[in-house]
């Protein structure tokens, strides 16, 4: 109900995300509710205890089988390739399987969520080949590493799923310099004491445009959502609070305000970028 209320309408997840238990808990909670957009990905798998890869035709098109059981459906809306690199796209069967399962019904879309750090290759080659659907790129205050896809993908018409829009958590202004996470919170080394004082350092700008009214989360989420090329965000949402927070006072940033952002990112913050590339 919570959902509904708050208009959220769209999720995505992994065949990898528990192993499969977040694909089978939307299909229990959600799977039947034709309304609700379903999103999922294959490609990295578990063997043998350790995280690998897998694009293969026939990996895939089982896959595929095994996410429509778990998720309780008969279409997977939107199925994209999980950061699938260059390489794999030119040996072509991960596309010829993703082109199979789309005509035989299996799924709507396809396409393929790009590296974090380095979003072109990939993209370029769907786009100059025409294949695939849509993205699932990175893109916030800080990275805007996949700005340059945009304006190309959009005029094709393909469909941008923007994650990471408050990455980790860190443009929502809840972290100060004294933080301090769990040794088994992914954050611990993602988010270190130095990147999260550069960020308090060199947003000062970013968290001054004090016209719109706003907190930190709201201005971070409402800066993506200003793109129209941006058909959705998938901030992470673990409480009734992040429902509320993720989905209320959001708006459309100015364009001179867009561009003083656009100008910090391709400045001030590529060293800040530099140092979350350096800790993966």
């Amino acid at each position: 109900m919570l959902r509904s209320e708050a208009g959220i309408n769209f999720f995505d997840t992994a065949d990898i995300y528990g192993l499969g238990h977040s694909e089978e808990l939307l299909g229990k909670t959600i799977g039947h509710k034709k309304e609700v957009i379903i999103a999922t990905k294959v490609g990295n798998v578990s063997r043998n205890q350790q995280f690998t890869f897998d694009y293969s035709k026939e990996y895939i098109l089982q896959a595929c089988e095994n996410s429509l059981r778990r998720l309780k459906r008969d279409t997977i809306d939107f199925y994209h390739l999980h950061t699938a690199r260059l390489q794999h796209l030119q040996q072509e069967l991960c596309i010829e399987a993703m082109l199979q399962l789309q005509k035989e019904g299996k799924i709507r879309y396809w396409g393929l969520s790009l590296n974090t750090f380095d979003p072109i290759p990939e993209a370029d080659y769907l786009l100059q080949h025409n294949l695939g659907n849509g993205f699932q790129l990175v893109l916030n205050l800080l990275n805007q590493r996949s700005l340059p896809l945009l304006k190309a993908a959009g005029e094709k018409g393909y469909g941008i799923i923007a994650r990471m829009p408050l990455q980790f958590g860190l443009l929502t202004g809840k972290f100060d310099r004294g933080v301090s996470f769990p040794e088994n919170d992914h954050r611990k080394n993602r988010l270190t004491p130095e990147i999260i004082k550069a960020c308090a350092d060199l947003f000062t700008p970013v968290w001054e445009l004090k016209k719109y009214n706003c907190n930190k989360t709201q201005l971070a989420l409402s800066y993506v959502l200003s793109y129209a090329e941006v058909s959705v965000i998938i901030p992470g949402i673990r409480t009734k609070e992040h429902v509320k927070g993720n989905t209320s006072g959001l708006f459309q940033l100015e364009s001179d305000d867009m561009k003083l952002i656009e100008k910090m990112g391709a400045s001030q913050f590529m060293p800040i970028m530099d140092m979350i590339l350096r800790q993966g």
